[in-house]
This record gives structure tokens, sequence and C-alpha cells, in this order.
């Protein structure tokens, strides 16, 4: 039973961490695609029309990508995670069914009209088709997040006496309190994926010289969306999701922090140390004192309880990869609002597009966002277990038993095999994307 755990765990997470690089980028970046077509019909600079156009070819790439290995992971709930599906499928069947049905025919649909659409509608129709391609997608993280909000807080359902949860009201699933914080946490750390996106392209041109003008236009926009969506994942929206975690989820939210003792007079925050599970206590640690109390309930003495306040049973069964996954989000969230702010400073003393370090960490920096994207969900799923359904179903009771673990390890070789394929394709479709640059358009 164990094994037949941990494998079907495992490729899940596999398949889902290898299919969220591709979201994350399609989500913030039609926010920035239809900030540059509305600033070409206000402007008429055709520039800023060639911008648009650019980035919705990687747009396409990567939603034709975050398609492909979406799809083995709504197969895993009727294989892998059969038990779950039937006995959540009346509730959890609503929103994903939703997310497919509206969402992902509106962006599918009107991306299609975008690329191909631009002489035959004109331009405020052009405008209007990106900014519906954008709703689409963030339509899509809604429906998602309603559905993981639910299994990190159930609201608004009823048990059967055969075990199956049934939705007693609809509205609740959309008035959840976890929902609204993790949402927009969620899409403010996307956008800040598209803008270190977009500024690396841009910083790439300008230090081989080659299309430079787009490269200015690129870093400028990327730096000056990511100075702030890096400070809205950090405040409100991350403040926000962490409160949550305090209040409905204490035993995640004592691991996630490292505190294996309740401390009576405030809790100090941690910046690092290395969690001891044999000594249940942090190794090497430098931490403030009260901080943590103040920052989660603004008082600088109030009590937050710690793991040995709740029994094993209940704790996150992997308490160092949450407890360093945590740790990394906020340790690269943290730096990226010191790189934007940096960015800011020297875009304002117009020295940003000649001073080579800057443009050169921003391109190397690009892979640190997906890190912290992938690292934060780690820290919302491995904070619920060892529940599937927080408080209520175990992940040991929503799998099937009739997968054994040797069939889920060989198609999970099969995935990291065909996965490395589509990796090094889509690799391949974004580089040449980049080399070949935009293209003016000819009057």
């Amino acid at each position: 039973m164990e094994d037949m755990i941990f494998y079907d765990r495992l490729q899940f997470a596999f398949t889902i961490t290898f299919h969220y690089i591709f979201p994350q980028l399609t989500m913030g970046l039609s926010l920035i695609i239809v900030f540059f077509k509305a600033y070409y019909l206000k402007s008429d600079k055709e520039i800023y029309n060639d911008a648009a156009k650019f980035f919705m070819k990687i747009f396409a790439i990567n939603f034709t990508m975050g398609v492909i290995t979406g799809i083995p992971m709504e197969f895993q709930f009727g294989t892998n995670w059969a038990k779950f599906s039937e006995l959540t499928g009346g509730i959890i069947g609503q929103t994903l069914a939703m997310e497919g049905t509206f969402s992902f025919f509106l962006e599918s649909s009107f991306l299609a009209l975008f690329i191909f659409g631009e002489k035959i509608m004109g331009q405020k129709l052009h405008l209007l088709t990106g900014f519906l391609v954008f709703l689409g997608s963030w339509a899509s993280g809604y429906f998602i997040l309603a559905t993981n909000a639910w299994m990190q807080h159930p609201v608004g359902y009823e048990v059967l006496e055969n075990g199956k949860f049934v939705l007693t009201h609809f509205s609740e699933l959309f008035t959840n309190p976890w929902l609204l914080p993790a949402f927009l946490h969620n899409q403010m750390a996307s956008l800040v994926t598209s803008a270190f996106v977009v500024a690396s392209i841009g910083a790439f041109y300008l230090l081989i010289k080659k299309h430079q003008e787009h490269g200015k236009l690129f870093v400028k926009t990327g730096v000056l969306f990511g100075v702030v969506a890096s400070l809205l994942v950090a405040v409100p929206t991350g403040d926000l999701n962490a409160k949550n975690v305090a209040k409905y989820q204490p035993a995640a939210f004592a691991a996630m922090e490292g505190i294996f003792e309740t401390e009576e007079a405030g809790a100090e925050i941690v910046l690092i140390g290395q969690p001891n599970m044999v000594e249940k206590k942090l190794d090497n640690k430098i931490a403030v004192p009260n901080i943590l109390s103040f920052l989660t309930y603004q008082d600088w003495n109030k009590q937050i309880v710690g793991m040995d306040h709740f029994d094993e049973s209940e704790l996150p069964d992997n308490i160092p990869a949450l407890y360093y996954s945590y740790h990394i989000m906020v340790g690269l969230g943290t730096i990226f609002i010191g790189i934007m702010f940096l960015a800011t400073l020297f875009l304002y003393l117009k020295k940003l597009y000649t001073f080579k370090p800057l443009l050169w960490t921003l391109l190397f920096l690009v892979p640190f966002p997906f890190i912290a994207n992938i690292t934060g969900w780690y820290v919302a799923e491995l904070g619920r277990q060892p529940y599937l359904v927080y408080g209520l179903l175990r992940t040991s009771e929503g799998i099937s038993p009739t997968v054994s673990s040797g069939n889920t390890l060989f198609t999970l070789l099969g995935f990291v095999a065909l996965y490395m394929l589509l990796g090094l394709l889509f690799l391949l479709l974004v580089g040449k994307t980049i080399y070949q640059g935009p293209k003016p358009q000819k009057h």
C-alpha cells in the first residue's frame, strides 16, 4: 500500500510540475499582450503591435504544450486516483467541467482569431480577441483554484452514507475564503514569471545588439510589470495566503515555518535553518524574535502553536520538503523584489539599457520565477497532506486499489521520456521564435 501511494503521488507530482511550466507563463503573458495591443491603438506606434504579435507566438507554443501535458493529469483522476474521483466527483467535477467548457474553449477559439484574423477584423476587434484570450486564461486559473481551494478548505458539502461528497451550496464554491487570496497570489506570481521572460528577451536583444528598439521596449515593459507584480505577490496576496494557512491549517503553518515547539510569548521568523527530524528542532538557525507573530496576527506576543501541539498523524508527512519549498519560494520572491526595484531605478536614471551587469542578471534569472511558482504549489500540496480533502479524506483513501505500483512506475518512466522530448521541442520552438525576433510591419 505504501509503495502504491508513493508512486501514485510521484507520478502526479511529476506530471503536474512539468505541466505548470506552461500555464504560469500564458496567464501572465496574456495580460502583457493586451497591454501591448491596447497601447498600439492609443499611440499608433507599430512597435507595440509587433510586440503583441511576437509574444502571442510564444503564448501559442506555451498554450499548446500546456494542453498536451494537461491531458494525462485528467486521466490520472480516473486511474491512479479513481476512489478520490468517485467520492468527490460530485463537487470537483463542477469546477473542472466549467474550466474545460468555458475557459479552455474561450481561450483556444480567440487565440486562433488573434493570430490569423487581424486584417479581417480590424484593430479594435483584434484587441477584443486578445482580451478574450486573457479572460479565458485567467478564468481557467480561477476554476482550477476553486477546485484546489475546496480541497484545502472544504465548504458547501454534505457526506452521504456511502462516503460520497455532494454539493449543497453551489455559491460557496466561489465564496470560499481560501479562493480569492490563492487566486490573486497565483496570478501575480504568473505575472512575475511573464515579466521576467519579457525582460530577459529584451535584455538578450540589447546584449547581442539586434532588434534593439524592441529590446528596449521589452526590458522596460518587463521591469515595470515585474516590479508591481513582485511586490503584490508578497503583499497583500502572499500575506493573506499565509494567514489562511495559519487559520485553517495550523499544522501545515507550523511545519512550513519550522516551529517544532510552541512558543508562549511570540513566535520568531526563521531566515535560515535545517529541519532535524530526529531531535525535532532546526539546526544552524538564524531567526528574528516575535516577527512571525506580528506578521500573522499584528501582535508581537501572540502565540503560534508548534508541531508539538498536534498528533503526528495530523502533521504533513514530508516536513523537510514543505519547509524547504516554502523558504525557497519566499527567498526567491524577495530577490525578485530587489532585482526589479534596482532595474526600475536604473530605468528611471536612463542607464538600464546600457548597464550590462543588470541586463545579464535579467537574462539569467529567467528560470527562477518558474522555480518559485512550482515550489509555491509544493507548499500548498505538501501542506495539505496527509489529506486529499483537508480534514475529511486522507490520501491513502483516494488511490485506486486496482492500479499496481509497478504499473504506475512503468507509466511514470514513459512520462519522463516523453516529457523530455516535449521539453526539448518547446525550447527549440521558442528559441527559434526569439532568434527570428519581432517582424515589423511593412507599409
